[in-house]
């Protein structure tokens, strides 16, 4: 009873913040507020070098964090999820707007949230689990990797002398342009990321990213160094997100559907993963199909209120929970504050240094590489699945994301079927004569002189379809019985070996029968008419009444004869 209640809850298509609001309290108001703002510093200087990396504007990732984050806490299925812009899009995005503009990136992020909003509808959140681990540790070191490569120019404040856009050219231009380091950019770069890493031992409550562009910015200023601020290569804006529309063509669709479903399963799947998360840390349930629609509708939001494509962040949303957060209203607070911040202190904001933004970055990209998964994973897994794991992280710097998740869900779906088939088996029962011995024992049961009994063990499909052809490599009997409960399931690959394996007993009269066929396979066998062709007498429910079945055939026989 209690597993049949907890499937509809998991399914509801509600939010969260229509359910916690019933029992909400004043107390509760207030810790979400300071949760509110806390989440939203932190998120502002994230939000403009995520907006950098992804090779947009400082306000694009600002408009992202207001619409994206409100939108998913007001609709969302997590109590505490916070959303925005993150690091396993920046290289996707830098591609689209590089290749395609804006208008071939906003065209990519409705799409994308299009698609998840028909995935929460259709009840898909629950899938997303099947998605292997090999792969998302693969693609998402391969993302730091990349981030981390991009972030190399402002970092040592070096002068490209070419514009290069895939990670392999950016790291031939970087060894060709070394000679061009700025000791300056350094400095500023080295102190800001000795604070980034220093200061959360000492002082967690306050961001430690913040405290850097407060230092990188007053450097600069006060001693006049000669460092890129996001002033001096950007305009920065202080207004309100701008609604726009881009206008919609069948070619650009089309042309742009890989990259949106691409956008899509990576969106679910980091913001489903945060749930996941923060359900640890809070005690709760998240809803996942409310989430899958909730992202889509912010993403959707997002890109038409001039941001880029959002999903749920696992650093904010955990300190969200860790500053008292634990309602939606907190993520709410966040989008609100950080509006606040953009109409009045955007200004402000083009006078954060390059290399702070680049230590910034350098940062996230060692936070999301997952380098003691992988660790873990060379270790223990088989090599099939390190495979794929180094595939989908090669693929993702060398080539993109899209090609990598390809590859690798590919490689994966190979191995698994090899697994299927390598675990699948059918073999003989051997005829005992002793009458005394355990009843327990299956394979100790009484088989009739002219029959063989064999047990197919593991799922009927196309990679083992070869390992049934022996099933009548003994023409001198007279009934072949197939037992199988130990099969939970068939493809129509294994249902024409089956009808195979039939017709050959047919031409050297041999009978068959089986014993205990499950729902599944039994379902698959009736639609292709076999069991019509085979006859219902010959579907035993037990392989008892399956081997009285074969002593009557056998007498039959017997008696023909």
């Amino acid at each position: 009873m209690s597993s049949q209640a907890q499937k509809p809850t998991e399914q509801k298509l509600k939010p969260k913040l229509f359910s916690v609001m019933k029992n909400y309290s004043k107390e509760q108001f207030f810790k979400d507020v300071t949760a509110g703002i806390i989440v939203a510093i932190i998120a502002l200087p994230l939000s403009i070098a995520l907006a950098l990396a992804s090779g947009v504007g400082p306000e694009q990732g600002l408009y992202t964090a207001i619409v994206a984050g409100f939108i998913v806490s007001f609709f969302g299925g997590s109590r505490v999820q916070i959303a925005g812009p993150t690091a396993a899009f920046a290289t996707i995005v830098a591609g689209i707007v590089a290749t395609e503009g804006m208008d071939g990136l906003v065209i990519s992020t409705i799409m994308a949230g299009i698609i998840m909003i028909i995935m929460g509808l259709c009840h898909f959140g629950a899938l997303i689990k099947y998605i292997p681990g090999t792969i998302t540790s693969g693609f998402t070191f391969g993302i730091a990797v990349t981030i981390l490569i991009g972030q190399v120019k402002d970092f040592f404040g070096l002068t490209f002398r070419h514009s290069p856009v895939e990670t392999v050219d950016k790291i031939k231009e970087i060894a060709l342009c070394f000679g061009t380091l700025n000791p300056q950019a350094l400095l500023v770069g080295g102190v800001s990321l000795a604070i980034l890493i220093l200061w959360p031992k000492k002082l967690e409550k306050i961001p430690a990213s913040l405290i850097a562009v407060i230092v990188g910015s007053v450097m600069v200023g006060v001693f006049d160094m000669k460092v890129n601020t996001i002033g001096s290569l950007y305009s920065v804006s202080k207004q309100l997100p701008p609604f726009t529309v881009p206008h919609f063509t069948f070619g650009k669709v089309k042309a742009l559907l890989p990259n949106a479903f691409t956008i899509a399963i990576l969106a679910a799947v980091e913001s489903l993963l945060s749930c996941v998360v923060s359900d640890g840390m809070i005690g709760s349930k998240h809803r996942s199909n409310m989430e899958l629609v909730a992202q889509g509708a912010a993403n959707i939001g997002s890109a038409l209120f001039g941001g880029i494509p959002a999903t749920g962040a696992i650093a904010r949303t955990a300190a969200n929970v860790k500053n008292g957060g634990r309602t939606p209203v907190s993520g709410m607070v966040h989008s609100v504050v950080v509006l606040i911040i953009l109409c009045l202190l955007m200004d402000k904001a083009s006078l954060i240094p390059m290399p702070t933004i680049a230590a910034i970055l350098f940062v996230v990209a060692y936070n999301m590489c997952g380098w003691r998964t992988i660790r873990n994973t060379i270790k223990t897994a088989p090599k099939s699945d390190i495979a794929v794991l180094f595939v989908t992280l090669v693929f993702t710097v060398v080539f993109d994301l899209v090609v990598a998740i390809g590859v690798g869900m590919v490689m994966a779906a190979l191995l698994f079927m090899k697994r299927m088939a390598d675990v699948t088996e059918a073999h003989a029962w051997v005829d005992v004569d002793d009458e005394d011995t355990d009843p327990d024992n299956i394979l100790l049961k009484k088989i009739p002189h002219n029959t063989r009994v064999y047990e197919i063990n593991g799922p009927m499909f196309f990679a083992a379809s070869d390992k049934f052809s022996y099933m009548l490599s003994d023409k001198n009997i007279d009934v072949l019985c197939i037992r199988m409960r130990n099969v939970p399931a068939i493809d129509a690959a294994g249902v024409e070996t089956l009808m195979g394996i039939v017709r050959r007993c047919e031409k050297h009269d041999v009978k068959v029968i089986f014993s205990h066929v499950n729902e599944q396979p039994m379902h698959a066998m009736e639609k292709a008419g076999f069991i019509e062709h085979m006859g219902k007498e010959n579907f035993c429910d037990h392989i008892d009444t399956a081997l009285l079945r074969a002593e009557e055939i056998e007498e039959q026989i017997c008696a023909a004869r």
